[in-house]
């Protein structure tokens, strides 16, 4: 079994190939490493570094041939799809059709779509959120992940394409970017552990849910593995856990003596979301395995034992 993974060298990614790996399948990792890092790509996979909007894409496919597509890579800044909107859809929305295009004609037998549950629903109806939930983002990101969701059940109905999107939470663990823009476990493990100050957006309540990588990366194993019909799942942990109350337990894992500043809420992010995972439950039989306070634990040591984080 072969495996196309787009942003293999990212932060979830390449956990995804790590797991991929484990379980005795060949995969083949495309990414530009325009925000994946190099030191993150499993020596057991193919490398091939390309954008997703590149025409070679169509060469990549025709030479590896992949059984499934692993869809990973993305402008994933919810600040910067409002800032650049058109640099978002262009990578998020054109970005991949081109991959649905390819897999098309070379014959695909599956294409997993990494999508956000975070994002998409918007501002909540109810709580958690199921697959039934309204879509209505409130950011430009939303709106590009979303996006390509209708594209993949058009390439269903018409050519039939078996999909299956996984639609992410607040993702957290070892390889994330402790200098981005988003990730709020990873920015304030790194400033915790170099002393600095940690500076809480809003007041802090704001309510999301947290699963750890290892989590995240066992579903798209099962996505496949286990046999299922083409449609979308949440993956959750089913209850919101506020910024505030990651910020504490991050101190108390640490060891940071200092209190946290607040500056002013970001346009675009949701107040609260947290996800229903039942389906992922009955048809993959996935669930969060990790506590979030051993989580957060093992993220500290892996941030710990990591120096070019530090």
């Amino acid at each position: 079994m072969k495996i196309l993974v787009t942003g293999g060298a990212g932060f979830i990614g390449s956990n995804v190939v790590d797991l991929l790996l484990a379980n005795g399948m060949e995969v083949v990792i495309l990414d530009d490493l325009s925000t994946g890092r190099a030191l993150n790509l499993n020596p057991g996979a193919k490398f091939i570094q390309m954008d997703i909007r590149s025409p070679e894409v169509a060469s990549v496919f025709e030479a590896e041939r992949p059984d499934f597509v692993n869809h990973h890579a993305a402008q994933m800044d919810v600040r910067r799809s409002i800032v650049e909107p058109l640099f978002d859809a262009s990578v998020n929305i054109l970005g991949s059709i081109n991959l649905l295009e390819n897999a098309r004609r070379f014959g695909v037998k599956r294409f997993v779509y990494i999508s956000t549950g975070g994002a998409v629903y918007g501002e909540p109806v109810y709580l958690p959120c199921d697959e039934e939930h309204p879509i209505n983002p409130i950011c430009q990101y939303g709106a590009s992940k979303h996006t390509v969701e209708h594209y993949l059940y058009m390439y269903h109905q018409n050519y039939g394409l078996e999909y299956t999107v996984i639609r992410y939470p607040n993702v957290y663990g070892p390889r994330q970017d402790p200098h981005g823009e988003a990730g709020v476990v990873a920015i304030f493990t790194g400033q915790m552990l170099k002393g600095e100050q940690v500076r809480i957006n809003g007041d802090g309540e704001q309510e999301r849910d947290f699963v750890h990588v290892h989590d995240c990366a066992r579903a798209n194993l099962l996505a496949v593995t286990v046999p299922h019909e083409s449609g979308i799942f949440n993956l959750g942990s089913g209850k919101g856990t506020t910024i505030n109350q990651i910020y504490r337990a991050l101190k108390d894992i640490t060891h940071y003596p200092l209190d946290a500043t607040h500056r002013p809420a970001i346009l675009g992010e949701t107040s609260k979301i947290y996800l229903d995972a039942t389906k992922a439950r009955r048809i993959f039989g996935w669930e969060p395995t990790l506590d979030l306070y051993a989580g957060l634990s093992n993220t500290v040591d892996y941030f710990n034992k990591a120096e070019r984080v530090i």
